[in-house]
């Protein structure tokens, strides 16, 4: 079973994803994680893109677009994925369609205000990159991550300015994408506003019909 994972940062996409592969037993390729290994680690790519990330911004189709074809074509993959993060313009998702035929993609979809809050919410371990939430996933000591002991910081992709330019970006360039996978007859929306493990429910009783 091959997935593309459709919605904004803050919709969920990673929890529905850690779900999803448990039960399919599937890879869960994060391009979003790749993009930041990339600059943590200060690659050639990482120095690339750092700043236009920071600002919200995406990473050029090209670059993006070589750098999934390469996973995709990895042998490890041979029972399956769920994407996550890609496509993001419809340039991206045809050029996908090229070479790769999905079976579903699934858009997790979430009003903007409530996006908002959760992502200028967010914090991360600067050193582990364990994710928290101030609201719904609070550290058991402030401003410290449970699991290694270090500073938690927001990362500068989820300050109030940030987000709210992410959201233009997508609706901009991302909608003319889900549109494209409703039109080849294989977009599922489900809401995103509720309950992890219903929302989890809904898209298992969509992917169950496929198997």
């Amino acid at each position: 079973m091959k997935l593309v994972l459709l919605g904004v940062s803050g919709a969920g996409k990673g929890t529905q994803a850690k779900n999803i592969i448990k039960r399919y037993n599937l890879e869960h390729i994060s391009t979003g994680a790749i993009l930041r290994e990339h600059i943590r680690q200060k690659t050639p790519i990482g120095l690339k893109i750092r700043d236009g990330m920071d600002a919200g911004q995406l990473v050029d189709d090209d670059l993006i677009i070589s750098i999934v074809k390469e996973i995709v074509a990895q042998p490890e993959l041979k029972n399956g994925y769920i994407l996550d993060g890609f496509p993001r313009t419809l340039e991206q998702a045809q050029e996908f369609n090229n070479f790769e035929r999905i079976d579903l993609a699934v858009y997790v979809k979430v009003d903007d205000k409530i996006v908002i809050d959760r992502l200028t919410g967010r914090l991360e371990c600067d050193t582990c990159a364990q994710m928290y939430h101030v609201k719904s996933f609070p550290p058991k000591v402030e401003g410290v991550c449970d699991h290694c002991g270090h500073k938690l910081v927001q990362r500068e992709d989820d300050k109030a300015e940030t987000v709210k330019e992410r959201l233009r970006i997508f609706h901009e360039l991302t909608d003319p994408v889900i549109d494209y996978y409703k039109q080849l007859g294989t977009l599922f929306t489900v809401s995103g506003e509720g309950d992890a493990d219903i929302v989890t429910s809904a898209i298992i009783e969509q992917l169950d019909s496929l198997v």
